[in-house]
């Protein structure tokens, strides 16, 4: 089941239609989200959140009970959603690179 978002073009391309659908609420909060790369053979679908979300301390739950769960309904290849932009410090502080 495709939701509406076309397979057509391919995983990816059901995939950055979802982001799109979503990218105007994280908007909202002055954060945004794009897209990096989609993982066909493992599922594993990589973004970078920037803005607000990059100190949001909310922005996990964000990314895995938002975005993942969203990704995962809608386009049923997806198992897993990574943001690249936020690397941890030994402290768990983030700091984006």
């Amino acid at each position: 089941m495709w939701c509406g978002f076309e397979k057509i073009g391919g995983v990816e391309d059901a995939v950055a239609q979802v982001i799109e659908a979503i990218r105007p609420a994280i908007q909202a909060d002055n954060g945004d989200i794009f897209l990096r790369d989609v993982d066909e053979g493992s599922g594993v679908v990589t973004v970078e959140l920037v803005g607000a979300c990059v100190s949001c301390p909310a922005s996990t739950v964000t990314l895995k009970a938002g975005v993942e769960r969203i990704l995962k309904q809608r386009v049923p290849e997806v198992t897993e959603v990574i943001n690249v932009g936020q690397n941890l410090l030994s402290d768990g502080s983030p700091v984006g690179l």
